[in-house]
């Protein structure tokens, strides 16, 4: 992944995908077997630093970018949990009752994870009922086009 900035005249390389199962193997077999380098790397579809890589074990799977979660998966099913039981809890009684469950994270962070679930913390709309006079109104309009 190459991407380059405009006019400053200079491209950043990003990191490219770790080797597959299949490309695993293939080198694996192939290295067992004394080929050189190149001729796996043409072999597997890869780069020869990446068949080096992972032949000398080095190549053990990327580390993820950025900040550490500060919730467990356990904590997040708790979450997951809470949402289901009631689904019209607003997000401030989900965070209480999250954060009185031992979770230490903040308001927003429950409600990253409540979007991740694929729910949304909205009040459902509740309509004003209809008084007595809209509702006679209303049967006689329905008896009228009954007929």
């Amino acid at each position: 992944m190459v991407s380059q900035f405009g006019s400053l005249g200079y491209t950043t390389m990003g990191k490219t995908a770790d080797l597959t199962v299949v490309q695993k193997t293939i080198t694996d077999t192939l290295h067992k077997e004394g080929k050189p380098q190149t001729f796996i790397a043409e072999e597997a579809g890869c780069s020869q630093s990446a068949v080096s890589k992972h032949v000398n074990s080095k190549l053990s799977g990327r580390k993820k970018c950025g900040r550490k979660r500060c919730t467990t998966n356990r904590e997040n099913r708790s979450l997951e949990r809470l949402v289901k039981q009631n689904r019209f809890k607003n997000l401030g009684e989900l965070h209480k009752e999250w954060t009185e469950a031992g979770v230490k994270a903040s308001r927003a962070t429950t409600h990253r994870r409540v979007k991740e679930f694929g729910y949304s913390c909205r009040i459902p709309l509740v309509n004003p009922l209809l008084n007595h006079r809209q509702r006679q109104r209303r049967l006689t309009w329905a008896k009228e086009k009954k007929k």
